[in-house]
């Protein structure tokens, strides 16, 4: 039988041929915990009363969603890891570094036909590099590090096939809302998605990590992408060698084979309180906005921020809005000032914070009003998302959020790059 990249990295790592519906023990590459998870995970582990994790150069724990802390609490957290961290001589990135799903590729931990476990949602991020990555909870990664393989159901996947090419002021965010949209919130429960066509060969590797993200809010256990010349380029950037690239056969077996002409797609906006609820920007334009956020593991690369910069150049921030903008690692943030794009923020009139998950989480930073509504590039929309369940967030592309932050209204981007 033919198979798919998820089902032949399974079939790798299990040591034996396996498809959709079977049940494998595989090895895994790389096992990552935030300090949201991590926490649960080593406490669970200690239950299971082995000393020693078994592969430590596999295991990361990265701070991020609480960067720095803001709390006592969080702090005596923030402290059980770095204990563990160092007892176990695991890898480690501390706080200020930045978000888990943009500093692992970047820090090239990831290759093409991995199989990596995070204790996070978004972890299907590394899908854009060929990996094979799943969010679990901080059960399974405790069992992921006693015994460094973890049991799976091996997925269905769906292909989608992404043609035409997008307008000006269209991101991969607006491809990605637009899919959510289109597969709902459960449309794709529990199988992969495998993304191709022109649009995803047009996009960069920052674009294609954003897609993979959002993946997960239409129910996807991962989302996976063929490696091309972009991806060889990038992974050699990032001192990445001998990579193994999974490809999926001809006649693979798919749940379905789904396929959109992206050539007339507008700016997307995701309403409240669902990722799914989505509309083409028209609908929602001139919706009053109280705060804008570009930033998370979404949309908080370099390129995202050079997109916003090149909105926000030379413009001011409206003045009922306050625009917050958090680099997702300390490169994007060195490189960033390198650029000016910091400056231009600064002039704006915008907040630039340090790296990490900031607003996204609802947990410290940037926690709106009663009844405000906020324009974000997070992934997530959900009721209280932000740390407020009486708020209003929708989500858009940077370009889409930079424009509304100068407007002080929802606002298509396209209008504001034909000023220029």
């Amino acid at each position: 039988m033919k198979q798919t990249i998820a089902e032949k990295i399974l079939s790798e790592h299990s040591k034996k041929d396996v498809f959709a519906g079977d049940v494998c023990i595989a090895d895994l590459d790389l096992i990552m915990a935030q300090d949201g998870t991590a926490p649960l995970a080593i406490k669970a582990f200690e239950k299971m009363g082995k000393k020693r994790v078994s592969h430590p150069q596999k295991v990361i724990f990265v701070i991020d969603h609480n960067s720095p802390s803001p709390s006592i609490g969080v702090s005596q957290l923030h402290q059980l890891m770095r204990n563990f961290v160092k007892k176990q001589g695991i890898n480690f990135n501390d706080v200020g570094n930045g978000v888990c799903h943009i500093i692992l590729p970047e820090n090239g931990y990831v290759k093409p036909g991995n199989l990596i476990i995070g204790a996070d949602s978004h972890t299907p991020t590394y899908g854009a590099l060929n990996a094979l990555a799943v969010g679990m909870g901080s059960t399974d990664i405790a069992a992921g590090l006693y015994t460094g393989k973890l049991w799976f159901r091996v997925p269905e996947t769906i292909k989608i096939i992404l043609k035409g090419e997008l307008p000006q002021g269209v991101f991969a965010k607006d491809v990605a809302l637009f899919l959510i949209g289109k597969l709902r919130a459960d449309g794709a429960n529990y199988k992969v998605i495998e993304l191709k066509g022109k649009v995803i060969d047009s996009l960069s590797i920052e674009a294609r990590f954003t897609l993979c993200n959002m993946m997960v809010e239409a129910g996807a256990k991962s989302a996976i992408l063929e490696v091309d010349e972009k991806t060889e380029k990038w992974l050699k950037r990032h001192n990445v060698k001998n990579i193994s690239p999974v490809f999926p056969d001809k006649d693979a077996s798919y749940s379905q084979i789904l396929e959109f002409n992206l050539s007339n797609l507008k700016p997307q906006i995701a309403k409240p309180h669902r990722v799914d609820n989505v509309v083409p920007i028209s609908k929602m334009e001139g919706k009053k906005v109280d705060q804008a956020f570009l930033g998370t593991c979404t949309n908080g690369r370099l390129e995202d921020l050079r997109i916003a910069a090149s909105i926000l150049k030379n413009r001011k921030v409206h003045r009922n809005v306050r625009l917050i903008i958090v680099p997702g690692s300390r490169e994007i943030f060195v490189n960033a000032v390198k650029e000016k794009l910091i400056e231009t923020f600064i002039k704006a009139e915008a907040v630039v914070l340090p790296p990490g998950c900031g607003p996204c989480v609802g947990t410290h930073q940037g926690v709106p009003a009663e009844k405000e509504v906020v324009i974000s590039t997070a992934n997530r929309n959900f009721k209280g998302r932000m740390g407020n369940p009486n708020s209003f967030i929708y989500l858009a592309s940077p370009a889409t959020v930079a424009a509304s932050a100068i407007k002080g209204k929802i606002t298509n981007p396209s209008s504001l790059f034909s000023e220029k």
